[in-house]
């Protein structure tokens, strides 16, 4: 083999194991692109906005371990809340939030994450995100009910 091909194969291998990598989210992954500085973070800080009210909702990891944060305005963003932390759970990372409103109502999603788990769970707010139902989790069959 001529020295083109050899790059042309570590190229290929090195992008189908990145891929692998990102698909998967493995523990290795996660240590090697944070390692490596190869840029690969999910966090973002989604928006949701009814009427004169907007909410935001967040992952942080200030405590040693993965929560969901959420924070709400009802004068457009002038003022918020303090952030109540939604998911505050010890066994498992919390990431990938994800938000929506209508109305009075705001959901916030996101994914419980440890060695044997990966489901998404939610709460929800039916008086402009003062205060939140129990987590539910929708992966488990028959009806929706709070986590046990």
């Amino acid at each position: 083999m001529d020295n083109k091909t050899l790059v042309l194969g570590a190229i290929v291998m090195i992008t189908l194991v990145t891929t692998v990598m990102l698909a998967t989210h493995s523990a290795f992954g996660a240590i090697l692109f944070s390692e490596f500085g190869l840029g690969v973070d999910d966090r973002k800080a989604p928006l949701a906005i009814t009427g004169d009210n907007v909410y935001v909702a967040w992952w942080t990891n200030k405590t040693g371990n993965d929560e969901v944060m959420f924070r709400a305005s009802t004068d457009n963003g002038a003022t918020f809340t303090d952030k109540i932390n939604l998911s505050n759970t010890t066994g498992a990372e919390s990431r990938n939030t994800e938000i929506a409103a209508q109305g009075d109502n705001v959901i916030v999603t996101w994914w419980e994450r440890n060695s044997t788990s990966n489901e998404p769970v939610l709460r929800i707010s039916t008086d402009n995100g003062q205060t939140f139902g129990s987590l539910l989790r929708p992966a488990d069959n028959g009806t929706i009910g709070e986590s046990g």
